[in-house]
Parts: structure tokens; sequence; C-alpha cells
């Protein structure tokens, strides 16, 4: 385990880097719609799709408020709503195909939220079947979708399965009754164990679970005995998140008290205690905060070094183009991104008026392209190379340097490699490479942007 000097240290505000640059410096009003068009042919051009494309989709609604989450949802009871909000998607959708053209390939999608189970198994299979309408579907293709073990059916798990997706996620959080009461969400085991058993009975050839360590009245006995339960069940992968509070942008996590978050060394000893009790269950560290069971395609990535990194988290499918469809969805063609309005108003409002809802994003320089490189390098294979590529600036230098000492990296002239110890510390080290950040680290600017914790 680190010391606590470390993690002291090292536990200050850094992005989670699936874009590069970082959602904070994009610019608002990057609306024109010939320029991100202009964009997509220009990758087409550049052969990014030559592997097909990767589609998310984003399904805002939810029946009640988890007052952890920092995502975009909208809480309603009222499930008139599914069948607007899924012909918006559509008709958002051809407004892509439009630009893409003939031949478009779709190789990965991922559904998210929101709770995506929240629509009806009948609704889901509409809005697929009418986005899968005129493209093809790559032979390796990988679909995805978020399900809430509470309403997550039988019937929910057998229509996605028969629309080829073969990887389900569940939202587990906490197991643990108070500290589920204090984030609003009550969620028996059972309810888990029930959807799992009938995702592998379906077929389902990975099952994630999500987990957060440092919610609210976390400790130490809390999170060993949601370990413990979540192990029997043994899901192929688990994503055990720190976190992230960040109020200035989620009002809900105002709803407890800031004192009852366990911080700084006692939050670090949370993930530990998580990361040990996997690593002897058999799970490997991916990276990120994701363990995988031996044989899961995500470990297999890292082993190949293969593994990507998007908006979508960590992938086994490297595809350089990634739209997001829906209310505040991201879309990244690898020349620039671009984010979609927020809220569903101003969403139904550009859809009928035949235009793509973009609100912000920003154009990528070659700078940027060859940082982001290096950056995700370093989080998906633990190491990079920039010889006669990149010139290094003193500050940069001297954070590799301080980084070597505090034993988190090996670092050569022209080369750093990730070390044990430092696979906990992948976004801070990923850090040194943030131009963007860096330089507006060295102005006096009262309007730096904010990141969660690195802890």
């Amino acid at each position: 385990m680190p010391s606590y000097e470390l993690i002291d240290k090292y536990n200050v505000p850094i992005p989670r880097y699936t874009s590069y640059p970082t959602v904070p410096y994009w610019k608002e009003g990057k609306t024109n719609q010939p320029d991100w068009a202009a964009l997509i042919q220009k990758a087409m051009v550049a052969q990014k799709t030559k592997e097909g494309i990767s589609l998310y989709i984003h399904l805002p609604f939810c029946e009640q408020l988890c007052t952890y989450c920092g995502c975009n949802k909208r809480i309603t009871k009222n499930h008139s709503v599914e069948a607007v909000y899924i012909e918006a998607v559509l008709k958002e959708w051809e407004m892509y195909k439009q630009i893409f053209g003939e031949n478009l390939v779709l190789r990965e999608l991922h559904l998210g939220g929101g709770t995506p189970t929240f629509f009806s198994p009948q609704n889901l299979e509409y809005l697929l079947t009418k986005l899968f309408d005129g493209i093809k579907i790559h032979p390796a293709h990988e679909f995805s979708f978020e399900g809430h073990p509470n309403n997550t059916t039988k019937a929910h798990l057998e229509t996605f399965y028969q629309l080829g997706f073969r990887r389900v996620s569940f939202g587990v959080q906490d197991l643990d009754s108070k500290v589920q009461i204090a984030i609003n969400r009550v969620q028996p085991f059972e309810k888990t164990k029930q959807v799992t058993e009938w995702a592998r009975a379906i077929g389902y050839e990975s099952i994630n679970f999500d987990l957060i360590y440092g919610l609210p009245f976390q400790t130490q006995a809390s999170i060993q005995n949601t370990i413990a339960s979540v192990i029997t069940l043994l899901p192929n992968r688990i994503a055990f998140y720190s976190y992230a509070h960040v109020p200035w942008t989620s009002k809900s996590q105002r709803a407890y008290d800031e004192n009852d978050l366990p911080k700084g060394k006692e939050k670090y000893t949370l993930y530990e205690t998580g990361k040990n009790l996997f690593l002897e269950a058999g799970y490997l560290d991916v990276g990120m905060d994701h363990f995988a069971l031996q044989g899961d395609s995500l470990l297999l990535a890292k082993q190949s070094k293969t593994l990507h990194r998007n908006f979508m988290g960590y992938t086994t499918t490297n595809t350089e183009v990634l739209i997001g469809l829906g209310v505040s969805a991201i879309s990244d063609v690898f020349f620039g991104f671009r984010q979609n309005v927020k809220t569903v108003e101003a969403y139904y409002e550009a859809i009928a008026k035949e235009i793509l809802p973009i609100q912000k994003g920003i154009d990528v320089s070659e700078e940027d392209i060859l940082y982001r490189k290096h950056i995700l390098n370093i989080a998906c294979k633990g190491a990079t190379n920039w010889e006669n590529e990149l010139e290094l600036s003193e500050k940069m230098k001297l954070r590799l340097h301080t980084l070597q000492q505090d034993g988190l990296i090996s670092w050569q002239t022209h080369q750093l490699e990730v070390t044990p110890l430092g696979w906990s510390f992948l976004r801070n080290i990923c850090s040194v490479f943030d131009k963007k950040m860096n330089d507006a680290e060295n102005t006096s600017s009262p309007d730096l942007p904010k990141f969660s914790q690195a802890i």
C-alpha cells in the first residue's frame, strides 16, 4: 500500500481522461453543423471509420434520484416520455446517417443514462431495430447496456440478447443499507443476484458490476461485506469507481453532510481493501479502477496492448469515431469533440428544427492529437515513448522526475513505464502530458476548470 504521504501528495483535482482536451476546455457555441460535418468527413477520408464506428445512446430518465449521481438525468415516473424521446433520437441518427453516407458499419454500441431499463423492452426493441435499419453490423461487434437491478426484467435481458447484446453492466454501487439510504438507492442484494443469474442463463458473455468507494457512511467493514457478497456472483468485470464529489455541478450531492464522506487516507484505504479482495478472488487489475477475471476480453485487450479508452471508459474495440445520441451525449471523431445540449426541452427543440442538438465542443489541433496519444498510451498500456516527437518542458521533466522518485514510474530520456505502484495513480501520471491543464495552472485566472479529486 502507498504511504499516507503519497496519498496526500497525489490526492489533487485531476481529470478522468476519457478525452483530451478534457471537457472543461471545450467552448460553448461550437454548433455550426457544416463545420462538424466537415470534421466527420475528414475522419472518413483519413480512414478513421475503416473498422466501423462506436455509438453511445444517452437515455436520461430515472424513476428516482440517486443523490450521489453526477450523470445527466431527468426524474419522472411518467413512462409516456419514452416514445417521444425515442423518436427524437432516431431523427438525430438519421441526420448523422446522411453525413456518413453509405457503407456505415457499426462496431460498438452502448446504452447509458439515466436508466436505460427505465424504457420498456418493447420500446427498446423498436429503438434498436430502427437504429440498425440501413447500416451494416460488424461481425465482431460489441453491444452493451447499463441495467438497474431494481427494474431490469428478464424480458429486458432477452430483448437485448436477441438484438446482439452480449455484455451488461449492473449498477450495484454498494450493498450496505445505511449507505443505500444515504444515497437514495435502496437495492437488495437479491435483486442483483436475480438479474445476474438471468443474464448468465440467457447467455451473456460478460457481466460487469459498477461499485463505488468513498460514498457517505462507507467503512472498512461495510466495503468488505459488499465485496464479499459481490464476489459470490463472480461478475466477469468490476468497475470500482472513486466517488466524484462535485456538488457545484451535481446539486443532489448536497443532500448529505460532507463530513459523512470518507476522505484522503480513509477513502484510499477503502480502495486498497477492495483491490486486495478482488485480487485474492482471482481478478486482475486492468487500470483506472477496473478489474477483470482471466479470459475476459477487457483483460485480454490489456495483455495484448490493444485496450482503448473513450467516453464509454475502457473498451476492447479501438474505433476512432464515436457518435453520441441523446441529451448531453458526447461525440468524438478524432479531429474534434462535440457535446449535445443538456436539457430534454432544448434537445427536442433542435430536433424539431432538423439541426444537430450540439451545445459545445472543440476542434483538435495536431499538438492536441500528440498529447492525447501519450495520455491514452499511459492509461491503456502503462507505457509511452516520445522520441523525436515531443520536447519536454522543464515543468514536465520535473514532474516526471518526482513521479520516478516516488516509485510511480520508470523514466528514461524518451520513455516511461508505469510501475505496479503507479497503476494506482494513473490519472496523476497522465496529467504530465495534459498541456492545456498545465498551461492553465501557469495563469492567475480565477476561472480554472474544476475536477474531482484523484482519490
